[in-house]
């Protein structure tokens, strides 16, 4: 069994975390907490996509004046 295996998650791992979570902000704090998470994933979510968007916008093209 390898000692460093790292990134790789089992079902006893995310209970504990999830028990360590309700014992540090209760119960009536963690549907508080997930709304709070999810608006902030819909705004970066959002904010990606905006930069994405702008990135591929074609900047205007430049006027070009004759002289005479």
């Amino acid at each position: 069994m390898d000692v460093l295996t790292l990134g790789t998650l089992s079902a006893v791992h995310i209970i504990v975390v999830l028990v360590i979570v309700l014992l540090l902000f209760g119960a009536s704090k963690i549907p508080e907490l997930m709304r709070s998470l999810g608006s902030g994933l819909g705004e970066f979510k959002k904010g990606v996509k905006e930069s994405l968007k702008d990135e591929n916008a074609q900047p205007p093209a430049a006027k070009v004046e004759e002289k005479k």
